[in-house]
């Protein structure tokens, strides 16, 4: 099986800077693009952020020069730097990772999701 643990989330004033944490951990071979959305209340998941095995990224219009995804692929894990907060990022985030993994009998490629983690910017 495949996990993925999120970190990092919390309570920050608007103007504030806060670190999220992913890491994906089970039967993986390789993992390709890793990513952040968020979902505001009464609101649909959105994308954030994204990259690449390969480390492109791409990034939400609404966060560009303010977020930061990075990752460490020999660890498995995905990061974002969260700065220059607004009350508006208020939302529980969502690690997502596209990865190629084994059952114990075939490799299967699957999309997988964290349990997500609550940022409150608010003062």
């Amino acid at each position: 099986q495949v996990q993925l643990v999120e970190s990092g989330g919390g309570l920050v004033q608007p103007g504030g800077s806060l670190r999220l944490s992913c890491a994906a951990s089970g039967r993986i071979f390789s993992i390709n693009d890793m990513g952040w959305y968020r979902q505001a209340p009464g609101k649909q998941r959105d994308l954030v952020a994204t990259i690449s095995s390969g480390g492109r990224t791409n990034y939400a219009d609404s966060v560009k020069g303010r977020f930061t995804i990075s990752r460490d692929n020999a660890k498995n894990t995905v990061s974002l730097q969260m700065n220059s907060l607004k009350p508006e990022d208020t939302a529980v985030y969502y690690c997502n990772a596209y990865l190629k993994w084994w059952t114990g009998s075939y490799y299967s490629t699957d999309d997988y999701w964290g349990q997500g983690t609550q940022v409150t910017v608010s003062s």
